[in-house]
């Protein structure tokens, strides 16, 4: 499925939170992403949205939640979404969070309170690096795990560990192995609204298997090392982040 061309303008008034970024770079970081993946998307983001705490204009921003290692950045930041395409150099596509996913128990709060606890957590290259490799997940003959199959680890992220654990979190998924989800897996999650739009980049990349997949697959290998990072967030800051 090809995506649908549109500019940002034309859609920046209908993302919501949980809506997913994907990105397709040209650096070499990102090819070797590609090359290993088989596909055209090297990076993902999720959507928030921030408004002043007494503006009474209805006024909001949407911006990304990320887990990079792009331009300094060495792990879990905030990054304002128009800012971001100003200056991306690739493919930026707007996957759209399916409505039945919406009304059939996506906890919002959970998956803010959740994401927020972890900016400033490191960018996780080892486990980015195995994630994308699945031939040893699995050793031959004896069933065990390999050892390409990452153990779930939430003291650092690499960026579709980070959403797909929020979404995890906040009731999009049953249980997954979230360290085990790769970008291009994520796109693939059947969570999406059944249409995709490229917002930027060259209109003949596009998102293989784009809606086709279920997140049950990804219920693998799942030994834990997480203490509970959903705890509310203080008082006041999830106030300050809200759907307009």
């Amino acid at each position: 499925m090809n995506a649908i061309q549109i500019t940002y303008e034309e859609v920046r008034s209908r993302m919501r939170p949980g809506d997913v970024i994907a990105f397709g770079g040209k650096g070499n970081s990102s090819d070797i992403i590609k090359f290993a993946t088989f596909s055209d998307v090297s990076h993902v983001a999720a959507v928030l949205q921030t408004k002043a705490l007494n503006d009474r204009t209805g006024r909001f921003f949407n911006e990304i939640i990320e887990s990079t290692t792009l331009n300094g950045a060495t792990g879990v930041r905030t990054t304002r979404l128009s800012d971001c395409l100003s200056v991306y150099d690739g493919e930026v596509w707007w996957l759209p969070l399916a409505e039945r996913i919406r009304a059939g128990g996506f906890d919002e709060v959970t998956f803010y309170n959740f994401l927020f606890q972890q900016r400033g957590k490191n960018y996780d290259l080892p486990q980015a690096v195995k994630a994308g490799i699945d031939l040893l997940d699995r050793l031959p003959f004896s069933g065990k795990d390999g050892p390409t199959l990452n153990r779930e680890d939430f003291s650092r992220f690499f960026c579709s560990e980070l959403v797909a654990a929020a979404f995890e979190k906040a009731g999009v998924t049953g249980t997954i192995n979230a360290s085990e989800v790769t970008p291009i897996d994520l796109c693939r999650w059947q969570i999406y609204q059944n249409s995709y739009y490229q917002l930027k980049g060259d209109p003949q990349k596009r998102i293989s298997r784009f809606n086709t997949a279920s997140p049950a697959d990804w219920n693998v290998g799942r030994q834990t090392d997480n203490g509970d990072d959903s705890r509310a967030v203080e008082e006041g800051t999830a106030l300050v982040f809200q759907e307009q």
